[in-house]
């Protein structure tokens, strides 16, 4: 608006403009020579598929989770990064949630998974944690996670995490998990408090310590006729305690790898698949009827015994006149013997003989 002023206005507007002018010069080349890093970049070391969703992050030498995972991701894969601990909110980017449907972390490492480590991912549906070497595991480890519906957790347990798997697994964000996978933890046993807890349709328990599976547990499975279970590469002990889940495994078809369940003790039964024995071998009443039989026979031989050392005590007398009887008897003969003896060496008596 200067320009309708006279000379000597525009004269001392000039200069302000001036400045001005070369101050939006200045802001704008540093804007544009800048680095500028958008949500949709792909981050560094990483391989992106915008069509797919999909960022792989494969062998880096970080050792956290990448802060700049793009917003359009829908499958984040992490491999070989040697990742050592999981911290709260490590894929939070910014503070914003992630649409991620998919996470997979196998062979990263972790030892480590602090709480609500998976904060930011709230439509979550699959979580793969096999091959770490997991030590210890926060009981709100799985928090925020309503949307969960397969976990793998197969060959990653060190004895330490797996004594805290279920106080993690307790979540209540964890109630519409329909397939959890365990293989390969050496577990003594289901990890899991009550089955009617969650919506499980598959758990994999293969090649774990299983020896047997208790009522309680049992009875967890006749109820939920929609879980199928998966239990071989098991050592199970073959004898009375492995009762209750015999005979649901006869007529239950929950188990979807049956016929290759194997007994490993006893010696007599390794080998033999658990569904092929006999309503006996496992019988807790029969195994209870031969103990108390072979009780009570070593009783009734005892007992003999002590009323035979008793009847030796009392013809005590008896008995030992018996013996000397015996004994002068067995002297008669000896000495009959002996003169006949010497009779038939001595050539003189002999020849009278004749």
């Amino acid at each position: 608006m200067w320009i309708f002023h006279g000379a000597d206005s525009s004269t001392r507007l000039w200069p302000t403009w001036t400045r001005w002018c070369v101050c939006y010069a200045a802001a704008a080349l540093c804007v544009l020579c800048s680095p500028v890093r958008t949500h949709d970049a792909c981050p560094a070391s990483c391989a992106c598929a915008r069509d797919s969703g999909t960022v792989t992050c494969r062998d880096g030498g970080d050792s956290e989770v990448p802060g700049d995972v793009p917003d359009w991701t829908a499958t984040l894969i992490l491999v070989g990064r040697n990742i050592s601990t999981l911290q709260r909110g490590a894929f939070m980017s910014n503070g914003t949630e992630l649409d991620m449907t998919t996470l997979s972390l196998s062979y990263n490492g972790i030892r480590a998974i602090e709480p609500y480590a998976f904060l930011g991912l709230p439509r979550l549906h699959l979580l793969d944690l096999s091959h770490n070497q997991l030590e210890s595991i926060s009981a709100r480890a799985f928090h925020g996670l309503p949307e969960l519906r397969s976990l793998y957790l197969n060959d990653s347990l060190l004895p330490s995490a797996a004594a805290q798997l279920s106080n993690a697994l307790s979540a209540q964000s964890l109630r519409n998990l329909h397939r959890l996978e365990l293989a390969g933890n050496r577990l003594k046993s289901i990890p899991l408090v009550t089955l009617d807890s969650y919506n499980l349709h598959a758990l994999v328990l293969v090649n774990n310590s299983i020896e047997s599976i208790g009522w309680e547990n049992v009875t967890n499975l006749y109820q939920l006729k929609r879980i199928r279970v998966y239990l071989s590469s098991n050592p199970f002990r073959c004898n009375c305690g492995l009762e209750a889940f015999y005979y649901w495994l006869k007529n239950s078809s929950q188990c979807a790898d049956a016929g290759r369940l194997l007994c490993s003790e006893p010696e007599a039964k390794r080998g033999v698949p658990v569904e092929k024995l006999r309503g006996e071998d496992v019988d807790c009443m029969t195994e209870n009827l031969e103990a108390v039989s072979y009780v009570f026979l070593g009783l009734v031989l005892a007992l003999i015994g002590v009323v035979f050392l008793m009847v030796l005590y009392l013809n005590r007398g008896g008995i030992k006149r018996w013996l000397n009887n015996i004994r002068e008897a067995c002297r008669d003969h000896m000495e009959v013997y002996h003169y006949r003896y010497e009779q038939d060496s001595d050539p003189r008596l002999a020849n009278v003989a004749v």
